[in-house]
């Protein structure tokens, strides 16, 4: 006797899958702290709460918040007066408080604290004169955020290490560099090194920008891309930090890694010849969504999951109380 006879057919014909999970993964504190903040917002003014821009880029938790009572806009002209917005964790030009301010808007500020960091570095550097060069993706509501902290011209963005070696900057003695908090480490190190050797005085954050949700994501990934013959990503396709984990996992061995947004998204022809299965999420991916990728495997295959911790998390923001639209009298 094998003692497989007791076991259901479709059990029998199910292929052996290894799953390795990385760990930390999903939530990061900043994205905790962003969707509390909209959520204590709705809590104590009731619906509408006006959110601009994703409050982070994953469509659940987008459309979550939109069943809450949420309504997302691009711009505070969508807003109507009187009503309250809240300012995604990216963050945000100077110009957009300053323009709710002047129409008496009630607002929230959902900035990652990280990335207030950032804004603080480059506003101390254009106060000491320098340039700063922020390394980063043209187009991202972080950069833009960012760059708008300090008058147009103050900061020259730096995509590739191409731009490292090319950009022309007013006084070579007096030169910065922040990064975006969300690039692939790797990629972000061999720009900064570009640049230091162009200008030996140039002068780096205090602490590193890059967020340590970042760096522990990557780190993870790139510890379990080497086993793995796919490693699956679990993020929406306008997530920088999913993305660069795409990149990592490429970068570290696995010979295909693949960005989904959730379990109906496998294309299941990928797992063609694969034992083995790396999965994690990007920072702004829920959990559940890891948990249904799990399940449609299960239905599929004889899983065992061996979950890879590389280090625990216990950093936590608070999030500061929400402002209160006036009572009616």
């Amino acid at each position: 006797m094998s003692g497989r006879e007791d076991l259901p057919s479709a059990e029998i014909a199910r292929p052996p899958l290894t799953v390795l999970l990385a760990a930390p993964r999903g939530f990061c504190a900043g994205v905790d702290r962003a969707i509390a903040i909209v959520r204590q917002a709705i809590r104590d003014n009731g619906a509408p709460v006006y959110v601009r821009h994703e409050i982070v880029h994953n469509r659940h938790v987008v459309d979550e918040l939109k069943d809450l009572g949420a309504i997302f806009v691009e711009e505070l002209d969508e807003v109507p007066d009187g009503g309250l917005v809240v300012f995604s964790a990216h963050g945000v030009p100077k110009e957009v408080p300053h323009e709710a301010k002047r129409r008496r808007l009630l607002y929230a500020d959902a900035t990652c604290p990280l990335v207030s960091k950032v804004h603080r570095e480059v506003e101390r550097h254009h106060k000491t004169g320098c340039t700063v060069l922020l390394i980063g993706h043209a187009g991202h509501p972080e950069v833009i955020g960012t760059m708008g902290q300090v008058p147009e011209g103050s900061v020259l963005l730096i995509e590739t290490v191409e731009d490292a070696k090319t950009v022309v900057v007013p006084d070579a003695g007096r030169i910065a560099y922040s990064t975006q908090t969300t690039l692939s480490v790797a990629d972000t190190a061999d720009i900064v090194s570009a640049l230091k050797a162009r200008f030996p005085r140039l002068e780096g954050p205090r602490n590193e920008d890059i967020c340590y949700a970042t760096t522990n994501r990557q780190q993870a990934v790139a510890a379990i891309a080497p086993e793995a013959d796919l490693v699956l990503i679990v993020g929406a396709p306008n997530s920088s930090n999913s993305k660069r984990l795409v990149e990592v996992a490429l970068k570290a061995g696995s010979s295909r890694s693949e960005l989904i947004q959730n379990e109906g998204e496998i294309d299941w022809a990928w797992f063609k010849d694969v034992r083995t299965v790396g999965l994690s999420a990007g920072a702004s991916a829920p959990e559940r969504l890891v948990d249904e990728v799990i399940a449609a495997i299960r239905d599929r295959f004889a899983v065992e999951i061996v979950e890879r911790r590389i280090s625990d998390e216990n950093v936590f923001f608070r999030a500061p109380p929400t402002p209160r639209r006036p009572a009616l009298v």
